[in-house]
């Protein structure tokens, strides 16, 4: 599926307010892992409240115990600090790195902005070594703006 027919079916179901917003996001997860080859891993982490830490909020894929992360630690950590987009080709280059899962070879992690804030961010990891393109990333922004419209 290109990603422009999948953007199209993530913003019915971001806009489902039949579904609550929790339900939404699991959803969403599965959908973009079920439908991109290379996404084996999709997940929401969320700023905790007034914490310096991220909570994992909704995510398809395999089980992790990373589910609290604090600012600065792991590439979600560092994405919490830093507002920007984190792409890692090979995450086995990476000093700050939380290994979930020891198949996992590169990781994305776009920031989620609410009014200018970042709140949380969607995370991908991959089995896959470097498969993240510009594509990925222009695709993933426009996911987490849908998204903030509904967190707004």
């Amino acid at each position: 599926m290109k990603f422009q027919e999948l953007e199209n079916k993530a913003v019915t179901l971001i806009q489902n307010e039949h579904l609550s917003i929790d339900h939404r996001l699991g959803e969403l997860c599965s959908l973009l892992k079920e439908n991109v080859s290379y996404y084996n891993w999709v997940g929401f982490y969320f700023k905790n409240g007034d914490k310096r830490e991220l909570k994992l909020r909704a995510f398809a894929g395999a089980p992790t115990e990373h589910t609290i992360i604090p600012f600065g630690k792991g590439i979600c950590g560092q994405v919490a600090e830093s507002n920007t987009n984190f792409v890692v080709p090979d995450v086995q280059g990476q000093d700050n790195y939380i290994s979930c899962n020891i198949d996992v070879k590169s990781e994305i992690v776009i920031p989620l902005f609410v009014n200018g804030e970042n709140v949380g961010q969607i995370d991908i990891d991959s089995n896959t070594a470097d498969p993240f393109t510009k594509e990925d990333e222009t695709f993933l922004e426009n996911i987490n703006k849908e998204i903030a419209k509904i967190l707004g």
